[in-house]
């Protein structure tokens, strides 16, 4: 299961970390977000232990699409040492997320 990343846990989480991480921006509202939601579970169930694998609802944490300028969901990101290494905004095919994921390991 994807991690829940908040404003309270989003330092520690995603930013303190020396491994990957991907982040997951959706809305409850946005029904592409919903369909690609066990894609993203199943990339943290493989890569768990690999990397940071988490979910940030934007209307409840809205500094974080901030400081990434994130304006379309779903967006997905992924950081290396707080700095995005890959971006893919819109629906994608679960080998995608986790073909993009791999390639940063």
């Amino acid at each position: 299961m994807a991690l829940e990343i908040t404003e309270s846990n989003f330092e520690e989480l995603a930013m303190n970390t020396d491994k990957p991480v991907l982040l997951d921006f959706w809305a409850e509202w946005c029904g592409p977000c919903r369909e690609i939601a066990p894609y993203i579970d199943e990339v943290a169930e493989k890569f768990g232990d690999k990397a940071v694998v988490g979910k940030v609802e934007i209307e409840g944490n809205p500094a974080i699409p901030g400081r990434f300028r994130i304006r379309n969901i779903p967006t997905v990101l992924i950081l290396k040492n707080g700095v995005i290494v890959e971006k893919m905004v819109g629906k994608n095919s679960k080998s995608d997320y986790f073909a993009a994921l791999e390639k940063h390991l």
